[in-house]
């Protein structure tokens, strides 16, 4: 269902099932996106109609599971799904709509069951490509010719390349959002990512020209040795705990692979050095590598590899490295002081300590981040006290050995370092009976999470995120509910991730979307709330008795109604999107049953709209619409509004915007254009902000080529600013602004009126805009916050 009963019965046509969706696809509450995916493929592929054309009940089968991998595969919805059930999830995700048999056997996750290839979704990218290694990365869409042609030879580069380099792809059929955030307008499109680094490869798709390209980026200074120097740089590289591979040859040196930082590598030519050669014990071509402290003395030491194969190499270096550091009860306190250090805590057993993981020293080296590892056997009472009851890494902050943070991601080198190198600059903390904030007078915001939950670990890297912005005004732990199982009973948790801000006496659960802007925007709302709570009293006098230039919109729910719940944290965000605009408020029908049923309320939720100018006060409209998300809302609430932005004909825009006295801000677009569409009601926000300062215009550029063509637009919708410069007469072109949101437009046109009052005359200005804006918000929070934290 999606709505809850009132009074009286409403019959919807909804595809449910009252099968759990786990159930349904064959999966684990733990799985994560790619489980999921495969599990929804092998079912597509059998349950098909297209295979079962003589079943009538096919297409029914197909819809439920169809729908419980949309949902599921989603962060927010599945959130919802694993808090409320069905009856929490939004109208507009009913799973009706679904491909042909040959898109799943040939379209979908087409790399999903290659080992060598890491699919990269929203969650996961950034961590990956900001982890030091080197990423090439395959931005691919399902229905694409040229990307399916690539697959074959992607395949078999990844094989080549495995141990090497990491080779990803990103599915933008999936992942639209992470694609557009990345510029990525063809496919397939091929990246180089390297620690801020990005490459875009151009040559040809053939597995030795991708080869060629890769390699570029695992080459290093190869430094030549001979006698002047070899003792020296040597000793210099053990002194840091650094290795030397040296390749020992009889003609030319060349270059060789370097080993991601962890040695340093050189070649010594034995014609020109015969000598220094025989000192060695070298009578032929060979490779050596020397760890720290070793000596040709010291058998075994000194690993000879004979092989010239670039990937054996490596793999025979990564197993003659050093182990990670050990440290013990009696070490652990005076080592974790005063630095930063990422600990594996394994039991008996090298659980993270594999070849890979020695790596992390070198990964995590610029970011000042030391390596060790604990065996909580040995030392199971250290393991006990900090409540680690199985193998993880955790890192510390290099404050002591109570503010660390344990990471509950991926067990791969990429996502271990990518959380080290966010946590100590972050200001998350593990909690503990100990340190679990239930008389503090600081405000905190506390997570409390289960490792298993995909929604949980998908969270916690946006925590980190928040915590940074707010740092000095909340503090941010998390709380593991399987380890301290009787502390999360106290507070009434029984779904993940349940987030909690305590201030005191005052106690607010976060109910909004997986990310950092989601929490910002909810501690926002907690200071200036924009969402008017209404009673029987209020709602006479605000909503009845309203101003004839006043419009309200009202959201009558009952707390105990799960799409009610669902729709909050989208109220609240369509209310600050229409702050200034329209009045927002809700109405408890639970605690004023009789006035909701006076009001003839008879399901939740019910949203209705009071428009401005309205003969009758009591004249309402009821939103019926499919989707319940802010920007829907929103959309439907600006309908009803007189338009604030005009229409203009060529000649208007040659005489009022290029040589009127005003400022315009235009936005060109085309009837037919999806993006247009959506931006329309965004533009009109647009115009009410800016009312009285810049004029708001838009240009039909289907019934207007001609001067679409001689204002330089390539693409839809384009929005421009033409400001009013003195006499002379305005560039055709005008000033293009990047942004199709309203707050972000209406801040750059404030940037440049202000900048055009203090310079008179002046040419455009190369700022960054979304960076400005960036740094607005935050000091903005900051201050605002302080409010709610006194």
């Amino acid at each position: 269902e999606s709505f809850c009963k009132a009074k009286s019965t409403w019959l919807f046509l909804t595809i449910s099932s009252d099968e759990d969706y786990y159930k349904l696809l064959g999966i684990s509450k733990e799985a994560g996106t790619r489980e999921i995916r495969q599990a929804f493929k092998k079912l597509a592929l059998t349950m098909h109609p297209d295979k079962n054309p003589n079943d009538a009940t096919a297409h029914e089968k197909f819809l439920k599971i169809n729908r419980a991998y949309e949902v599921l595969k989603d962060e927010d919805l599945r959130k919802k799904y694993d808090k409320y059930g069905e009856k929490g999830l939004q109208d507009e995700q009913q799973g009706g709509r679904y491909e042909s048999w040959n898109y799943y056997r040939y379209d979908f996750g087409i790399y999903d069951e290659d080992a060598e290839i890491t699919t990269l979704d929203r969650g996961d990218f950034d961590a990956a490509v900001n982890s030091g290694e080197v990423w090439f990365v395959n931005f691919y869409f399902p229905r694409c010719s040229h990307c399916h042609d690539l697959a074959p030879t992607w395949r078999e580069f990844a094989k080549e390349m495995d141990g090497v380099i990491r080779i990803g792809a990103v599915n933008c059929g999936d992942n639209g959002m992470l694609c557009r955030s990345k510029s990525i307008n063809s496919y397939p499109s091929l990246y180089v990512f390297r620690a801020g680094m990005v490459r875009k490869y151009y040559g040809d798709r053939t597995k030795s020209s991708l080869t060629t390209f890769a390699m570029q980026f695992v080459k290093s200074k190869v430094t030549e040795l001979w006698q002047g120097n070899v003792f020296s740089e040597i000793d210099r590289a053990f002194a840091e705990r650094i290795g030397w591979l040296i390749n020992f040859c009889t003609d030319t040196g060349g270059e060789t692979s370097s080993k991601d930082g962890l040695v340093n590598v050189g070649w010594m030519d034995c014609s020109k050095q015969a000598d220094l050669c025989d000192s060695f014990e070298i009578t032929t071509s060979t490779t050596a590598v020397f760890p720290p402290g070793s000596s040709l003395a010291q058998k075994g030491s000194v690993l000879f590899i004979q092989s010239l194969d670039t990937k054996e190499i490596y793999a025979q270096v990564l197993q003659h490295l050093p182990d990670l550091e050990i440290l013990t009860k009696s070490s652990f306190e005076h080592k974790l002081a005063h630095h930063r250090w990422l600990i594996s805590f394994s039991f008996g057993h090298n659980d993270l300590a594999s070849h890979e993981y020695k790596k992390l020293k070198a990964l995590l080296k610029d970011s000042h981040i030391q390596v060790g590892k604990v065996d909580c056997i040995t030392d199971s009472e250290l393991c006990a006290s900090l409540y680690i009851q199985k193998p993880c890494v955790a890192v510390f902050k290099g404050v002591g050995i109570h503010d660390f943070e344990i990471h509950h991601g991926k067990d791969v080198l990429y996502n271990v370092a990518a959380f080290a190198k966010e946590s100590v600059n972050a200001h998350v903390t593990t909690l503990r009976p100990e340190n679990f904030p239930s008389h503090e007078k600081e405000p905190w915001l506390v997570d409390f999470f289960a490792p298993w939950c995909p929604p949980c670990r998908a969270l916690l890297p946006e925590l980190r995120k928040a915590s940074i912005q707010l740092f000095g005004q909340l503090k941010f732990g998390t709380l593991d509910c399987t380890v301290h199982e009787t502390l999360c009973n106290m507070h009434n948790i029984h779904a993940y991730p349940t987030t909690v801000i305590f201030n005191k006496s005052s106690i607010h659960e976060y109910e909004g979307h997986h990310s950092a802007d989601g929490i910002l925007e909810f501690i926002e709302d907690l200071v200036n709330p924009v969402v008017v709570t209404l009673t029987p009293e209020s709602f006479q006098e605000l909503v009845k008795r309203r101003k004839s230039s006043e419009t309200w919109m009202v959201d009558f729910y009952a707390p105990w109604c799960g799409p009610c719940q669902a729709l909050l944290p989208e109220w609240r965000r369509m209310a600050r999107m229409l702050s200034g605009i329209v009045n927002v408020g809700t109405v408890d029908c639970q605690k004023h049953h009789s006035f909701c049923q006076g009001e003839d309320v008879r399901a939740y939720p019910e949203i209705r709209l009071f428009p401005q100018n309205s003969n009758r006060r009591e004249q309402y409209q009821s939103y019926n619409g499919w989707h319940r998300d802010a920007f829907s809302l929103k959309s439907w609430a600006l309908s009803s509004l007189p338009r604030s932005s005009v229409d203009l004909s060529p000649e208007d825009f040659k005489r009022k915007v290029l040589g009127g006295k005003d400022h315009w801000v235009l936005d060109f677009y085309a009837p037919w254009c999806g993006p247009c569409q959506q931006f329309a009601p965004e533009f009109e926000v647009l115009a009410r902000m800016m009312k009285g300062t810049v004029r708001a215009g838009k240009v039909d550029c289907q019934a207007h080529h001609q001067t679409c063509q001689s204002a330089g637009i390539k693409a839809y919708p384009s929005v421009r600013f033409y400001p009013h410069l003195g006499t002379t007469r305005r560039d055709q072109g005008g000033e293009h602004i990047n942004s199709r949101d309203a707050t972000v437009i209406a801040d750059i046109l404030r940037q440049r009126l202000q900048q055009l009052a203090l310079q008179g005359k002046s040419s455009k200005p190369k700022v960054s805009y979304n960076r400005s804006l960036m740094l607005t918000k935050a000091a903005f929070i900051k201050m605002t916050v302080k409010a709610i934290l006194k």
